[in-house]
């Protein structure tokens, strides 16, 4: 049995961030839906639930642009869950606003929210029971390593207005010890409130991720290359990025001007000092990934190409022309990294102009790379067609940043892309949607992932992300009456009829029973 086989058995399953769940307190939560998912999946089937990044977000609500590569995003804390726990009552819950159903709108959930949350963190300190503070205690003290400066930068933000860290004063900004202490003691309500929220986050989180275990369901998860600029991974190891004197980078990434941009994409992440990196043996990437390996089970590696070769954008350039490929750490990184954590539960995000050199990385650690299915349709040729898949890949029908394929269908196709879509399927196309996903679930590639919006036949409303487009992201959720789409009952056939579940029971055709 091969490493592949161990890590990716051929399997299917669903994308779907949290946020995206429904629910009654404005944004999808890990509370009972997030339960009712995992039955939903079960019973359809599938064997994986793709997440994106779970970090604490920021202005933009992007979870590819969080304020730390550690902490959780307490947005999602069930407020229903610090009700069983006893630190809220259900006449705090009252009051909920007559919140969107099918949409997030961030500005109006999280100032209640976090009402609710320090009202929370107040009735522990006085109700918390013995064992539930003594276990806070020990889950503290085990990820001191990056909480002790999340919940300081969270508090010092918060003291600020929001304002990124460069704009505070200089002692805090750059960390100055005299500077610290005395924001450690004008800050400890709110450094407290931080740290509980994270403690919470994190008991909600493990708890649903054993539920899913408990169902067969493994949690595919994703960690982007670059962090952000203004989170506190930054700010605490400054000499791990390339910046000035008062904190700002000097390079940033991004990546080249290409067929879909003529000045490219001006990331602005500031970029490692991978030399500085390797001199400790890479430390803060393996705590990285056994982090968000103690979250998930498989994790995409956002930007996979970096690793071999990044774009460096001089950060007074205002677009992504005046760049260089720079070397990225390559094979001395993922040796230490397969030292560490041993065979490597990693996919690689490989789309966008990948090189030989990129290819052979990847290949390299035996890594699955991504097929879209809606990027196929040029030519027979096309390496994202069905028949050009190798085993070692994970197919979508699209991904967080496409349109829906329904959206796709009717706003991004032309006449010639549909008549190869029929002429590849034999027949005309009656729903696209259903195409793709049955596309996806016959590839030889070991595994099919579908984004909830397809599974469902939604257009492009329900889109997550337009990449680009600054605002009206990251909002997008289904409502509770979705749980009783159809979707379920034709996933659990097709991933049947392809083999994507061993345990999956017989099906019966006429008087012949199939196994």
């Amino acid at each position: 049995m091969t490493q592949s086989t161990v890590l990716f058995p051929r399997s299917a399953g669903v994308l779907l961030h949290p946020t995206s769940l429904p629910g009654r307190y404005g944004i999808g939560d890990l509370g009972m839906n997030a339960y009712r998912f995992v039955d939903w999946l079960a019973d359809a089937g599938q064997t994986i639930w793709q997440i994106l990044p779970l970090g604490p977000t920021s202005y933009g609500d992007s979870p590819y642009q969080t304020l730390s590569a550690f902490a959780g995003n307490p947005n999602l804390v069930s407020l229903d869950g610090l009700v069983d726990d006893g630190w809220l009552t259900k006449a705090d819950l009252a009051d909920v606003p007559d919140f969107p159903t099918d949409r997030v709108d961030y500005g109006w959930i999280i100032p209640w929210h976090d009402k609710k949350l320090t009202l929370a963190y107040e009735r522990f300190g006085t109700k918390g029971t013995a064992a539930q503070k003594q276990a806070y205690d020990q889950w503290c003290r085990d990820n001191a390593h990056w909480l002790d400066d999340f919940v300081l930068f969270a508090a010092l933000k918060d003291s600020h207005g929001g304002r990124p860290w460069v704009e505070w004063p200089a002692g805090e900004a750059l960390r100055d010890p005299a500077a610290l202490e005395a924001a450690q003691k004008a800050n400890t309500k709110r450094i407290g409130d931080h740290r509980f929220r994270q403690w919470v986050f994190h008991k909600q989180w493990y708890a649903v991720r054993d539920y899913a275990h408990s169902k067969g369901i493994r949690l595919f998860g994703d960690i982007p290359i670059f962090v952000a600029h203004d989170s506190s991974d930054v700010w605490a190891n400054r000499e791990r990025y390339y910046l000035d004197e008062k904190g700002n980078p000097t390079v940033i990434a991004g990546v080249p001007p290409d067929y879909f941009s003529a000045t490219g994409q001006r990331w602005g992440n500031p970029l490692y000092r991978w030399d500085v990196m390797k001199e400790d043996g890479y430390s803060w990437w393996i705590s990285r990934f056994q982090t968000v390996l103690n979250m998930v089970d498989l994790v995409r590696i956002d930007h996979f190409r970096g690793f071999e070769a990044y774009w460096e954008i001089p950060a007074s350039e205002p677009t992504a022309i005046n760049g260089e490929w720079k070397p990225g750490p390559r094979y001395d990184f993922f040796d230490v990294i397969q030292q560490a954590l041993g065979d490597l539960p990693i996919v690689a995000e490989d789309l966008g102009v990948i090189t030989q050199e990129v290819e052979a990385l990847r290949d390299g650690y035996n890594l699955p790379g991504m097929k879209v299915l809606q990027f196929a349709w040029s030519d027979p040729q096309n390496p994202f067609l069905p028949h050009n898949h190798g085993e070692n890949s994970i197919v979508y029908s699209g991904t967080h940043d496409n349109n829906t394929t329904v959206g796709w269908w009717h706003e991004e196709t032309n006449d010639q892309t549909r008549g190869l879509i029929a002429d590849y399927i034999g027949h005309d196309v009656w729903e696209i949607n259903w195409t793709m996903i049955r596309l996806g679930m016959m590839s030889a590639a070991h595994t099919f992932v579908a984004p909830m919006q397809d599974v469902l036949g939604l257009d492009n409303e329900a889109r997550m992300n337009t990449p680009g487009v600054e605002s009206g992201n990251w909002t997008w959720r289904f409502v509770e009456a979705d749980f009783g789409n159809n979707g379920q009952d034709r996933l659990a056939h097709l991933t049947w009829l392809y083999r994507r579940r061993a345990d999956q029971q017989e099906r019966v055709y006429g008087d012949a029973a199939v196994q």
